[in-house]
């Protein structure tokens, strides 16, 4: 059990020294399946553009957890995304519905840094891990509405921040 929270506080704090390391001029690109750029950092922003896997981007500027953003190919698309969402990694997608050995859920775990070898360190931690709960989790998909209801219904304070 101590190496479970001893691996997910590792994991957790590789996650926020990413999000920390960006900078105004830096080009990212998308490192999940999927993200909605929003016009502010704010909770109830409008959504600007959907962006997905290996989406060029420059970074405008950075506030906290939260990146403003311009899409490469096309410079009047700018936003703001949650910088856990991208890597400095560049990403390469296949044209032509060129053939991946990999799933997209791999392929964006390779995004984050990922490798054969840290698998195996989770692995070994403990061989009767069992992810079919994550799995459910992460095909839970909540709408705009649905999150903006939620938070209005929950009277939750600090949403925007």
């Amino acid at each position: 059990m101590k190496k479970r929270i001893l691996l997910f506080l590792f994991m957790l704090m590789s996650v926020s020294v990413f999000a920390a390391s960006f900078k105004k001029g830096d080009k990212v690109y998308v490192s999940v399946k999927t993200v909605t750029m929003k016009s502010t950092s704010g909770g109830g922003a409008k959504n600007v553009a959907d962006l997905s896997y290996g989406d060029e981007l420059k970074v405008l500027s950075v506030s906290g957890n939260k990146i403003q953003v311009q899409l490469a190919s096309n410079q009047k698309k700018s936003g703001w995304i949650s910088a856990n969402t991208v890597t400095k990694k560049k990403i390469v997608k296949t044209s032509g519905g060129g053939k991946v050995s990999a799933s997209s859920s791999e392929l964006a775990l390779a995004g984050k840094g990922f490798t054969e070898e840290s698998e195996k360190v989770v692995e070994s931690a403990d061989e009767d891990m069992d992810y079919s709960k994550v799995d459910a989790i992460e095909s839970v998909s909540v709408s705009d509405s649905e999150l903006e209801s939620f938070i209005i219904d929950g009277h939750l304070q600090g949403a925007g921040k």
